[in-house]
C-alpha cells in the first residue's frame, strides 16, 4: 500500500445517514478522499445491511462491507428523541470541519437543514431523494421511466431490457461527493452552510440530457434507435471466433478502420463496396450506416480464426479491442493483483481480499481505507 500523505479532505468530518447505493457511494468517496466519515443505522442495522451478496456462509454481506470501508459505525434509536439528539450532537457539535450530513432518509424535521442550521448556522445537509418531485424511487425505476432500457439489448428483443448495474445510483453518489466538497469549499470561502437537494431522477435527466439522448426528440423530433452491440453513429460490433469467444471491436477513426480492413484482408472487398454503395469508409456516419454489410464481413474473417489469432492481430493494431471476460476471468488474470489501484484489505467476516481504492491517483498514489466496521462498533457510550 502506498505511503499515507495528507489527504485532500483530511480533517473534514460527514455524518452519513443512509443505505443501498448512492447515499452510502457519496460517504465512501469521501472517505477515500481523507474525510472522517460516520454512518449512523437504526440498531440492527438499515435495510441494506445483509444484501446480496452474502458470503458463502451467509454470515456477511459483500455489499454492505465495500460501500461502507473506512467508516466509523454508529447505531441509535433513530425514531426516539435520545437517538435523534445523538446525530444532531455528531452533525453540529464537530468543530469547524464537521457540520456536514449526508442522507437519504430525509423529510424528517429533526434533521431538516432548518432544525440542524439552528443548532450551527453553518451546517451543510445533503439529501438525496428519488423522484424529482420528492416521491419514492429507485435506480431500477428511474431507468424504466427515462428510455434506456427500450434501446438496450438485443434488436429482435420485443420488449425492454434493464441494464446490471445501477448506473444511475452510482453517478448519483459520484455527484453527490462532488456537491459536498464544493459546499465545503464554499463554506471556507464564505462561512455560509448549505441545503442540497439531489434527486436520483435528476441525475439520470441531466446525464440523458447532456448526452443527447433527451435532445434529438426535441429537435429531431424522434429518438435514437436500438442498434443491440453496435455502436451507435460509429462502427463498433461485436464478433465471434471460430472458437466461440466474443471481441468487441470499436472503429474511431479512419485509422482504426483502415487497420481493421488490414488485419481482415478486406482491402479489395472494401474498396468495391465503396463504389458500389457510393460510400466512404473513412467517414463515421458512412460506416456507422452500413455497419450491417460490414458486419457479416470482418465476423466471416473472425469467425473463421481462432481466439489466440484474432488477438495476436487486435494486439499488433490500433483497433479497440477487448475479449469479452467474466468477472470470474477478470480476477483470474491477475488484472487486479497487477494494477496498483487495488491493495489487499482484511475484512471481518470476509478475510483478506484484493479491495480498490479511489480511481484517481493524486501524485502517482492512490488513496485507500481501512475496512468497514462492526455495525455499532463506534457508538458513543451513555
Amino acid at each position: 500500500m502506498p505511503t499515507e500523505h495528507a489527504r485532500p479532505l483530511t480533517g473534514i468530518r460527514v455524518v452519513e445517514v443512509s443505505s443501498f447505493v448512492a447515499s452510502p457511494l457519496c460517504g465512501l468517496t469521501l472517505s477515500q478522499l481523507g474525510a472522517e466519515v460516520i454512518r449512523v443505522d437504526p440498531i440492527g442495522g438499515a435495510a441494506d445491511v445483509n444484501r446480496w451478496p452474502l458470503t458463502d456462509d451467509g454470515t456477511t454481506s459483500i455489499y454492505w462491507t465495500g460501500l461502507n470501508k473506512g467508516k466509523k459505525s454508529v447505531t441509535a434509536d433513530l425514531r426516539s428523541a435520545e437517538g435523534q439528539r445523538l446525530v444532531q450532537r455528531l452533525v453540529t457539535e464537530s468543530g469547524p470541519s464537521g457540520g456536514i450530513l449526508v442522507t437519504n432518509s430525509g423529510g424528517r424535521e429533526w434533521m431538516s437543514h432548518n432544525t440542524l442550521a439552528g443548532l450551527r448556522p453553518d451546517v451543510i445537509l445533503l439529501e438525496l431523494l428519488g423522484g424529482s418531485d420528492g416521491s419514492p424511487a429507485v435506480d431500477y425505476t428511474v431507468n424504466a421511466g427515462l428510455g434506456f432500457p427500450q434501446i438496450t439489448g438485443p434488436i429482435d428483443h420485443d420488449g425492454p431490457v434493464n441494464h446490471v448495474l445501477p448506473a444511475w445510483d452510482v453517478v448519483c453518489g459520484l455527484y453527490a461527493a462532488l456537491a459536498v466538497t464544493s459546499a465545503v469549499r464554499r463554506r471556507e470561502q464564505t462561512g455560509q452552510g448549505a441545503s442540497i437537494r439531489l434527486p436520483l431522477e435528476d441525475t439520470a435527466l441531466s446525464i440523458a440530457s447532456t448526452l443527447g439522448y433527451l435532445t434529438e426528440p426535441q429537435v429531431n423530433a424522434h429518438s435514437r434507435p436500438a442498434t443491440g452491440n453496435d455502436v451507435y453513429g460509429t462502427y463498433g460490433t461485436d464478433v465471434v471466433t471460430a472458437d466461440g469467444d466474443r471481441f468487441m471491436l470499436v472503429a474511431l477513426t479512419p485509422r482504426h478502420f483502415r487497420d481493421l480492413v488490414r488485419i481482415t484482408g478486406t482491402e479489395s472487398v472494401i474498396a468495391s463496396l465503396e463504389q458500389a454503395l457510393d460510400a466512404d469508409f473513412s467517414r463515421e456516419a458512412d460506416r456507422y450506416t452500413h455497419r450491417s454489410v460490414l458486419n457479416a464481413l470482418f465476423g466471416k474473417w473472425f469467425a473463421e480464426h481462432s481466439t489466440d489469432e484474432a488477438a495476436t492481430a487486435l494486439d499488433g493494431s490500433s483497433v479497440l479491442s477487448q475479449r469479452y471476460r467474466s468477472f470470474d476471468e477478470v480476477v483470474r488474470s491477475g488484472a487486479l493483483t497487477d494494477n496498483p489501484l487495488f491493495a489487499e484489505l482484511t475484512q471481518t467476516g470476509l478475510g483478506t481480499y484484493l479491495a480498490a481504492g479511489h480511481p484517481a491517483s493524486f501524485d502517482g498514489e492512490h488513496y485507500f481505507t481501512g475496512p468497514a466496521a462492526r455495525l455499532g462498533a463506534d457508538t458513543p457510550e451513555g
